[in-house]
């Protein structure tokens, strides 16, 4: 690449990163603000809207709850699918195309549609699991389940998983083991991908969380949604807050994957 092109492509790179984060720029000057009405520019700053929204204890449990219920569905869904995507890279490479068919129905049925349906399944014995963090967890698992099937297939193909297991079988590892110590540590990165990817999707989610469970089990985006009447710094402040938890989580995933 020449350095003509080298700077071209920079510029445009830095131009694209401006113009996306201006509007976050805009919600943190807002959340910092005393008041910004009819002026250009701000009447003072203060930190007031963050120390409220911080001390609030039901942002707090919308908050916990939030993040145990998907770090929960992404739990489950790593311990469901990876060895079921192992079996079928291994032994069955024939499945993988029913599968690519599989995770597409989630997308195929809009959330309010099954919403519906999962009302009427499980608003009764013997499942009363409306209004429970339960019947959320088994919805973002759904949700969950093509980004982490397509991410890991992606890195799975990318390692020549039957040499990998021929060459552990010949150093006399058995199937089991060498799909923890010698597969397992080279999917890390289509894992990390994965989990990243589905974790700033769920954590997003309202439809399933409001209709589903609402303010019985109220999660992020249904504390957003119910403070909406409300002050707009402070909502401002708690969308500033939101993108914070998700680049803590981000951080923290990147960290451990170096380590």
């Amino acid at each position: 690449m020449s350095r003509t092109e080298n700077i071209y492509h920079r510029t445009v790179s830095s131009v694209l990163l401006v113009i996306l984060a201006l509007p976050l720029a805009a919600t943190l000057v807002y959340a910092l603000s005393r008041e910004w009405s009819d002026t250009i520019l701000p009447h003072g700053l203060t930190l007031s809207w963050f120390t409220t929204l911080w001390q609030d204890p039901r942002f707090i449990s919308a908050l916990w709850h939030s993040l145990l219920v998907c770090f929960g569905a992404l739990l489950i869904s790593l311990l469901l699918v990876l060895p079921a995507m192992f079996v079928i890279a291994y032994y069955y490479p024939g499945l993988d195309s029913i599968m690519n068919v599989l995770i597409l129905m989630p997308f195929a049925v809009p959330p309010v549609v099954s919403s519906v349906g999962l009302l009427q399944l499980y608003s009764s014995e013997p499942l009363m699991l409306t209004g429970t963090p339960w019947i959320l967890i088994g919805c973002y698992f759904t949700i969950a389940l093509p980004f982490i099937y397509r991410a890991i297939t992606n890195n799975m193909q990318s390692v020549n998983l039957k040499e990998l297991i021929d060459a552990a079988h010949l150093l006399g590892a058995g199937t089991c083991k060498a799909a923890i110590f010698v597969v397992l540590p080279n999917l890390r990165k289509g894992v990390l991908v994965a989990v990243l990817l589905s974790f700033s999707f769920l954590i997003g989610e309202f439809v399933f969380a409001n209709l589903l469970v609402g303010s019985r089990y109220e999660t992020l985006q249904v504390y957003l949604y119910n403070m909406r009447n409300g002050s707009g710094h402070f909502t401002s402040a708690l969308v500033i807050s939101y993108f914070a938890v998700i680049l803590v989580v981000t951080w923290l995933a990147n960290l451990l994957n170096r380590q």
